[in-house]
């Protein structure tokens, strides 16, 4: 079995709001995550995700360790998680090669007795042709929708799945319906004209939904109504109401609002896309406070700089996807109290002599904007949750 090393882009906002709080090649492109995508065509298991500082203590249950990017000795492939390859397995010379997609290179392959270097000069190798999609950034991962999830489907299809539960209606090849231990009531719609249906084991799908091919459901993940169509959803997912061309890494909740005025809820989405919006700026101040301490503080008040830092947006985003509002509010209050760590150490470095306060002077006032906006967004919550979710704001 190969040794598989992924390589994580370089910091840029286009993968916000995930670059701070989880590695690309733990996102879901197609059925699959971008990790799983290469080791089926690596035919060999993820040893290590190669990754900027900020990421290194990430963990996760099944997620391989992340760590500083470093010479790898092999046999070993070193694939790009901004690449999701198709899945057909790669045929690897004796001698070093890229791996090239239209062009450009996704990823590298180290025979034994050799070693990768990072920057390795790209002329000096035989290059082996790959097939799959390149993502420039987070909202890629929608567009690799439309190129990946009907033949990651259709792979389902080859072996024969549950049987339909009476009063299930399919339009379309019934063979295209694939039940792996699923709980299916009668009256559900599988329009499977366009790409196969599957859904998992311990998933479950309440009578009134339609499902529309190509689309996947995975283990444990609940429809409770309405129509879905060509999306992807991870385990452990909520899901009511339209949705469509829609990717859930997993542990989710995503639904139609009924009875919500428009303008309350528009006001909250603001919100939400404020908080982020000023987060990524002040990320930047971040990373710059970090690389100015000593190397020594690398691993001491740098990272717990940057550990807290990233604990902001992932609750914000943990909590959106959380079923009810007094969750939302709690990893809110997280939110909060990280931004507060990370004020207190960035205040410690500067007393310590670590960074000069000049340094620090912008990361304050970002601060503060992140500041204003989850206090915005927490009031806005809480007066939805004391008045309920039907009342009208301006009657």
């Amino acid at each position: 079995m190969t040794d598989l090393y992924l390589l994580e882009p370089d910091p840029s906002s286009a993968w916000f709001p995930f670059l701070d709080s989880r590695p690309v090649a733990e996102l879901r492109a197609g059925v699959w995550l971008i990790r799983e995508r290469w080791e089926a065509v690596a035919e060999g298991e993820t040893r290590a995700i190669l990754g900027p500082l900020h990421l290194t203590g990430v963990v996760e249950d099944g997620a391989p360790r992340v760590m500083p990017v470093t010479p790898v000795d092999g046999p070993a492939v070193i694939g790009r998680s901004a690449f999701a390859p198709s899945g057909v397995p790669l045929e690897l010379p004796d001698a070093p090669a890229r791996l090239v997609n239209d062009g450009e290179t996704v990823g590298w392959w180290v025979p034994a007795g050799t070693r990768w270097e990072p920057g390795t000069p790209e002329a000096s190798h035989h290059e082996v042709s790959i097939d799959g999609v390149l993502l420039h950034g987070a909202y890629d991962l929608v567009t690799a929708l439309e190129h990946l999830l009907a033949p990651d489907a259709a792979d389902f299809t080859h072996e024969p799945g549950d049987e339909l539960p009476e009063g299930s209606v399919v339009i379309g090849d019934p063979t295209d319906v694939v039940l792996l231990g699923a709980h299916v009531e009668p009256g559900v719609v599988f329009d499977v004209r366009v790409g196969a249906v599957v859904v998992e084991q311990h998933a479950y799908v309440r009578s009134g939904a339609r499902l529309e091919g190509p689309l996947y459901v995975g283990p444990g993940s609940e429809v409770l109504g309405g129509p879905l169509a060509r999306c992807s959803i991870g385990p452990r997912c909520k899901v009511r109401g339209e949705m469509q061309a829609t990717v859930m890494i997993g542990y989710a909740n995503e639904r139609k609002s009924y009875g919500v005025p428009i303008r309350e809820h528009g006001q909250v989405q603001r919100y939400i896309a404020e908080s982020y919006a000023e987060y990524s700026a002040a990320r930047t101040f971040v990373y710059d406070v970090a690389r100015r301490m000593p190397v020594d503080e690398r691993y001491g008040l740098a990272a717990q700089i940057r550990s807290a830092a990233a604990s902001i947006p992932a609750n914000i985003a943990e909590g959106h996807g959380r079923a009810h509002l007094g969750d939302y509010l709690r990893h809110l209050s997280i939110a909060s109290g990280s931004l507060a760590e990370l004020e207190t150490h960035v205040m410690i470095a500067v007393q310590e002599g670590l960074v000069h306060r000049s340094h620090v002077e912008q990361l304050r006032e970002a601060s503060d904007d992140v500041g204003r906006m989850l206090t915005g967004l927490t009031s806005k919550l809480r007066r939805r949750k004391r008045l309920g979710p039907n009342h009208n704001p301006n009657p």
